[in-house]
């Protein structure tokens, strides 16, 4: 690798720190140094992490002094430039959440068409510039940096735009959601432009590491074996992802091993149903990775 060095940005504290910490040691990094530091070293692959502010993410993509970061979307979007922006890779799903308006419980603002002529009190002029424009709705944005949501207790707007997740938050604050402006969840995101050949094959070693990771979530390893004749009911029992894989068993030619990738949960009446059925030696793994 010539001594390159790919760098990779993650948020440093917040709701995607520790899963995104999380899944590049499941995508195989590991990492020297502690959550206090600023800067991880990469042990066993020449690939470092930068812990930062999720906002400085974008700009350290564009700026190249990251070569790949792991942001919320409504990050990127909201730091969007015409000239130069960071590609998103890979949809991680994590971190979902949503960008919606909010009003006063107590008030009278029912549909987006009472928002004309009023103030909205947002962290994200630009995502909400763009959602109001389309409509054609005219508002005043007011520019806050933090506590969104007090913004009409205080008297400094009428209602407000920022992340929901549960929406815990805006009924502390007595605010209602009025309607969604944004979805978005944790990304991979590129720098603009062409990596050198070493850092673009880390680039992509790590891209395709990543997605392995995520396709073995929530998935399932079935592993059995049963009489050759049940092979047919035992296919439409199962929660299967794609056709199982068959094999024969040495001298044993009336009998089938299979095994079989499945999604959805595979409880004790699935595997009962499958005994029934003559099968025996059930055994259902977690799968930790895919490699494509």
């Amino acid at each position: 690798m010539n001594g390159e060095r790919l760098r990779v940005a993650v948020q440093k504290s917040g709701r995607l720190a520790e899963a995104s910490l999380g899944l590049l040691r499941r995508a195989g990094l590991v990492l020297d140094g502690q959550r206090d530091d600023l800067f991880l070293h990469g042990e066993n692959q020449p690939i470092d992490v930068l812990l930062v502010r999720d906002d400085d993410i974008p700009a350290l993509l564009v700026e190249g002094s990251a070569d790949l970061g792991i942001v919320g979307r409504n990050v990127l979007a909201e730091q969007r430039r015409a000239d130069a922006a960071p590609d998103e890779r890979i949809a991680l799903g994590f971190g979902a959440c949503r960008l919606a308006i909010a009003v006063p419980q107590a008030g009278d603002i029912a549909t987006i068409d009472d928002l004309r002529g009023l103030r909205i009190a947002t962290s994200y002029p630009t995502l909400l510039g763009q959602w109001l424009g389309e409509r054609s709705i005219e508002a005043e944005i007011v520019v806050l940096t933090g506590s969104v949501e007090i913004a009409p207790r205080l008297g400094k707007a009428d209602a407000i735009c920022d992340l929901v997740s549960t929406g815990a938050t805006l009924a502390a604050n007595r605010l209602r959601e009025l309607v969604t402006v944004f979805e978005s969840e944790a990304v991979l995101a590129a720098a603009p432009g062409s990596l050198t050949p070493a850092k673009a094959a880390l680039a992509e070693q790590l891209a395709a590491r990543i997605a392995g990771a995520l396709c073995g979530d929530g998935v399932r390893l079935l592993m059995l074996q049963a009489p050759r004749a049940m092979l047919p009911a035992i296919e439409r029992l199962l929660p299967s992802r794609e056709t199982p894989s068959i094999l024969s068993l040495d001298g044993r030619p009336d009998d089938i091993a299979l095994q079989a990738l499945c999604t959805v949960a595979l409880d004790w009446q699935h595997l009962e149903a499958l005994k029934r059925l003559g099968a025996r030696g059930l055994m259902v793994l977690n799968v930790e990775r895919m490699l494509a």
